[in-house]
């Protein structure tokens, strides 16, 4: 895994907004339990994309956040993915958020 990690670490240092590269490097760090990584490149994906849609991408910094215990952060993450998702029409995506946001209140 690691062998992996440092292929996606060596292309950002190339083109640090590259947005394939991004996701894939913060799977890569989900993989192997690096949560705190993880939350800092998507957070690096979802301003290098700016407007567009990212919906998942939210939801995903979400439960990163939510899992090294920025429960706050993880909140307005999954709040930002609700818009991001109904902006583009995306009412699943909107649904699959709420659903994580009610969750995390419930905890």
């Amino acid at each position: 895994m690691e062998n992996r990690i440092e292929y996606f670490e060596r292309m950002l240092a190339d083109n640090p907004d590259n947005p394939t590269g991004l996701l894939a490097l913060a799977n890569e760090y989900n993989k192997v339990d690096r949560y705190e990584d993880e939350a800092a490149v998507l957070e690096r994906y979802v301003a290098a994309v700016g407007g567009d849609d990212e919906g998942n991408a939210y939801l995903r910094l979400g439960e990163a956040l939510q899992k090294i215990g920025r429960v706050d952060e993880a909140r307005a993450a999954y709040e930002m993915g609700i818009s991001q998702a109904e902006k583009f029409g995306h009412s699943g995506m909107a649904e699959d958020l709420r659903l994580a946001l009610i969750e995390l209140g419930e905890r």
